[in-house]
């Protein structure tokens, strides 16, 4: 497989500032179409719709959709001779294991592999804990991660890994203003910052989500892991995806899909008794 033709998208919504960034430093050596969100469908996993509204978009099309609507209409109707799914880049990171099946972003990679099309899903983390969504991110914060998934789309072929895994989970460091010729002003172009070493890691295992009642017949859900994003408190060791963000590193997990079946759960023997008394449990 080599990778001529991309379907990009995102969970963002198609004018947001990381796919604009993404598409940009990938159309210019590749035939770039945007599938994407009319709006922000963040955190909607592989939620798909059975009817959507398509329309023309100067980067391609805006699905008034989920990701993985648009990744079906893209393969299936839109670009079905893409070679390559790029989701991203995500303002916000997505890591740990329990974040896959939540991510929009990592869901349309997903979707993807199943149509037999490998995908990298890119997201950056913007660090402020709680906070970090009010911040307004220009272009030039998503350098390391622009240049991770460029040289990813570039090399990976040819390094097979795309014959050895289905979609590529990358979450980079932000990119400061400082570290920016031009600041706030300055495009989304990976030569003008230093590059951040990549580490190939595996998803963290940690979970910690949470849920405290309001005494008012409501419930409040957090996830206190953003509050320990510092080397001292994150509670995840070096090969981990989440850690390699911690020390500026890009991560890249490798990752597959289906989801693996296990074959001996000691089900087996529950099966047989389940025909022959009925289902009852007698």
């Amino acid at each position: 497989m080599s990778v001529e033709r991309i379907l990009l998208t995102n969970d963002d919504g198609v004018d947001a500032v990381g796919l604009r960034a993404l598409y940009d430093a990938l159309a210019a050596d590749y035939d770039v179409v945007t599938v994407a969100p009319t709006g922000d469908r963040s955190s909607i996993g592989r939620a798909i719709s059975a009817d959507v509204e398509v329309a023309e978009h100067e980067l391609g099309y805006a699905v008034d959709g989920t990701p993985v609507d648009c990744v079906v209409a893209g393969l299936d109707e839109l670009v079905p001779d893409a070679d390559l799914v790029v989701a991203g880049c995500n303002e916000g990171a997505n890591l740990g294991a329990y974040t896959l099946g939540r991510s929009g972003t990592v869901s349309a990679a997903v979707e993807g592999a199943f149509f037999g099309v490998p995908g990298i899903a890119a997201s950056m983390y913007v660090p402020g804990g709680d906070d970090w969504r009010q911040r307004e991110l220009p272009p030039a914060s998503f350098a390391h991660a622009v240049r991770a998934t460029r040289f990813l789309v570039d090399e990976g072929d040819a390094a097979g890994v795309f014959e050895r895994a289905d979609y590529l989970n990358v979450n980079a460091p932000i990119a400061e203003p400082a570290e920016v010729d031009g600041g706030r002003e300055a495009a989304a172009d990976e030569r003008r910052v230093d590059p951040a070493p990549m580490r190939v890691t595996t998803p963290s295992e940690w979970y910690g989500m949470e849920a405290s009642s309001d005494g008012n017949g409501g419930v409040a859900i957090s996830d206190p892991i953003w509050g320990r994003m510092t080397p001292a408190d994150v509670p995840d060791p070096v090969g981990t995806d989440r850690r390699a963000v911690v020390d500026g590193e890009v991560s890249v997990s490798p990752l597959s899909v289906p989801h693996a079946a296990e074959p001996d759960a000691g089900l087996d023997e529950l099966a047989k008794r389940y025909g022959t008394n009925g289902g009852n449990g007698e």
